[in-house]
């Protein structure tokens, strides 16, 4: 049987030839979409698609010295703390586009290190990182490839890297108040690992500041460190009540922690919040469907998604330097944070 011959590659010029339109306008809907009126545009990518043409993404970065990548380093993929605000990130990105690699460090500061110069390697044009804290080296090797550099989930101005996102502090702070304005004095506390984690620590922070705030002694914490995962949450809910004069609130470094505190209070028999109150932080879909629906602090993940991705964009397209930018979060007062029994 005689093979057939390959078909002959598509070009940019067969795109053009189709839609009706010089090669200048197929290249401008494939690189700035934005800047071709609708109607061209969608004749344009129909002929593309048509066509079955891929654009030479290899000739076009060396062309441009750019690849249109953009490059984030998020700290887990198992749960979905990160997974609202990456989504309007990447969706933002497309309308502009660019295409978005992510990978995860799994809370390690080495691995992130080794991922930020991967994905320099493979020519990102910026990245999004989650946090302030990682090592000079890994700043000054940032600081040398000068590759622009955006952090999320925090706001602090003061530090050399813009950031987009909100004072963990405050936040948790306003929700340690609440706690405590309902009558609880014996606190708990299950926090992700704070070493290497300035979000975390940050929240602990806040939650001394209001029990200092209120007069109540730094033991009347007691404190349990531990990754984040539900099964996580649940062994360090159990070790928390594990005293004669267990807390009266428990309150969660983040919602899946919560939730396995939740859990983990259903199998020991304990009323949520009549024997105990639970809280959490992020408010995820799931905070909604536990039972009872859990009292959380709400964080504009979507919001600091698309604006993230939009400053990044600006930056590149060299429209001024990027400035941090402070979100808003609020207390979410459902049904797990209630009057401290007596």
């Amino acid at each position: 049987m005689t093979a057939k011959a390959p078909r002959p590659v598509p070009t940019l010029e067969d795109v053009a030839r189709m839609a009706g339109v010089s090669t200048a306008t197929v290249s401008r809907c494939l690189n700035t979409p934005d800047r071709v009126v609708k109607s061209t545009r969608d004749r344009v990518m129909s002929a593309v698609e048509q066509l079955g043409y891929a654009p030479n993404f290899g000739a076009r970065a060396l062309a441009a010295k750019r690849t249109n990548t953009i490059g984030a380093i998020i700290p887990t993929m198992e749960n979905a703390i990160f997974a609202r605000g990456l989504q309007a990130f990447q969706e933002e990105l497309g309308l502009h586009g660019m295409t978005l690699l992510v990978a995860s460090s799994s809370y390690s500061e080495d691995v992130e290190r080794e991922q930020i110069r991967t994905l320099c390697a493979r020519g990102a044009d910026a990245l999004l990182l989650i946090g302030h804290h990682r090592s000079q080296g890994t700043l000054d090797f940032l600081e040398a490839r000068s590759v622009p550099v955006l952090v999320a989930w925090v706001y602090d101005p003061a530090k050399p890297q813009p950031s987009i996102g909100f004072d963990n502090r405050a936040a948790m702070r306003e929700m340690a108040e609440l706690v405590i304005a309902k009558g609880h004095r014996r606190i708990g506390v299950i926090s992700a690992p704070c070493d290497s984690n300035d979000r975390a620590s940050e929240r602990l922070l806040g939650i001394h500041e209001a029990m200092a705030a209120h007069g109540l002694p730094a033991d009347a914490m007691a404190l349990h460190e531990t990754p984040y995962s539900i099964e996580n949450g649940a062994a360090a809910f159990r070790q928390v009540m594990d005293n004669p004069d267990p807390p009266t609130a428990v309150m969660c470094g983040n919602d899946v922690l919560a939730v396995g505190a939740l859990r983990a209070a259903r199998q020991m028999g304990l009323s949520v919040p009549g024997d105990v109150s639970i809280t959490g932080f992020d408010d995820i879909e799931l905070t909604q469907l536990v039972d009872p629906p859990l009292t959380t602090v709400h964080v504009p993940h979507r919001d600091m998604g698309r604006m993230a991705a939009k400053l990044l964009v600006q930056q590149l397209n060299g429209k001024g330097p990027m400035a941090s930018i402070r979100l808003d979060t609020y207390l979410c007062d459902r049904e797990t944070l209630g009057i401290a029994p007596r």
